[in-house]
């Protein structure tokens, strides 16, 4: 049995390689570029959404789903626009609080993955047999939350899809740490 104590160097690899994969997906090859657009009328929009604090919202709102049934929230259904909208605080976005954020995540995916493998593999295990079962593992924590999106929340379903192509790139390249520094 492989302890996770031997591990700290794949699940420290594959956080890293995670999150490098990840900038080069955000900043270099900017897949989701499309996954946004701006408003019709964003300087409007901001205006009437400024006295709004931190936090998500939807549109048209009703505090208890009994109430979907009601012909008038129907119409404002039939009207639209949905909207599903998070608020954030004003001020400069905090990029460098969301990369530490993001890295802490890439860190605890890669250990849940090292965990379930040190319990479902020997010591010197094939590089094939690691790569499977940690890449399986990291791919389904990182793809099941887009698509969870997309069904429940409206995210359309092309930019779920490119979540699921980052789920695999980041699955890839954790199995690949690990496949690698597996202890032998």
């Amino acid at each position: 049995m492989v302890s996770l104590a031997q591990l700290w160097m794949p699940i420290l690899a594959a956080a890293v390689f995670t999150f490098v994969a990840s900038c080069l997906v955000h900043m270099v090859f900017k897949w989701h570029a499309a996954d946004y657009q701006g408003l019709p009328d964003e300087d409007g929009a901001r205006a009437a959404l400024r006295a709004a604090s931190p936090g998500e919202y939807l549109v048209p709102y009703c505090s208890d789903y009994k109430d979907i049934a009601k012909p008038e929230m129907m119409q404002k259904f039939k009207d639209g626009p949905i909207v599903k909208l998070t608020v954030r605080p004003a001020g400069p976005p905090t990029l460098g609080a969301a990369m530490g954020q993001w890295f802490v995540l890439n860190l605890v995916i890669a250990f849940a993955a090292g965990y379930l493998a040190a319990h479902t593999l020997p010591l010197g295990a094939s590089f094939l047999g690691v790569c499977r079962i940690v890449g399986s593992v990291v791919f389904l924590a990182y793809a099941c939350g887009g698509l969870s999106q997309a069904i429940w929340m409206g995210r359309p379903w092309p930019s779920a899809f490119r979540d699921v192509l980052d789920a695999l790139l980041y699955g890839l390249v954790c199995a690949l740490a690990f496949g690698w520094l597996w202890p032998r």
